[in-house]
């Protein structure tokens, strides 16, 4: 079975997508406000899609909940994607101000952890993290809503280099073994 996966893992196919990733990952910082963009539009409609299935859900199921509390749910999920799909500037600042406060409350946790652990082998990373994360999220709130043009897009780009870089990798010691 690993054998299996070594092989797949070399193969040039895997080589290629992993290398077109890291190309998309520059293209998206290249384009951070159009890839910021796309990436709410995708979100957006997923939760328009969700509040539809939730819809249907609440007629169908039976047991915890109300219909008309799953039905106001469903009606809110709704309302939100749709209002995201046809406003995708305002999802754009939206995301970014809640991914402002997300990289905050985190790097607060990080502090939190690093000083409950600071005598363990490595915490030191985790303060490190906690610095860079709060760092990070300070920087985008202050900056917010102008931030929003680029940040989403930017640590997408980011995210897809370091995976396809990482993928890369992979791949290049599978074919060495």
């Amino acid at each position: 079975m690993a054998s299996a996966a070594l092989s797949t893992l070399s193969s040039g196919k895997s080589i290629f997508w992993a290398i077109l990733l890291i190309a998309f990952g520059f293209l998206a910082i290249a384009l951070p406000f159009a890839t910021s963009w796309g990436v709410v539009v995708v979100i957006a409609w997923l939760i328009v899609f969700s509040g539809g299935f939730q819809f249907i859900h609440a007629f169908q199921s039976k047991g915890i909940g109300s219909v008309a509390w799953k039905l106001l749910v469903a009606i809110l999920y709704l309302i939100v994607g749709l209002y995201f799909v046809l406003n995708p500037l305002l999802g754009v600042a939206t995301f970014t101000f809640a991914l402002a406060i997300f990289f905050v409350a985190e790097g607060l946790v990080d502090l939190v952890a690093y000083f409950q652990n600071r005598g363990a082998t490595g915490s030191g990373w985790i303060l490190f993290d906690g610095i860079v994360t709060l760092i990070l999220g300070l920087m985008v709130w202050r900056q917010w809503p102008s931030s929003s043009l680029w940040v989403i897009g930017t640590l997408v780009g980011i995210s897809m280099i370091l995976t396809g870089t990482t993928r890369l990798m992979l791949s290049l010691a599978a074919r060495r073994t």
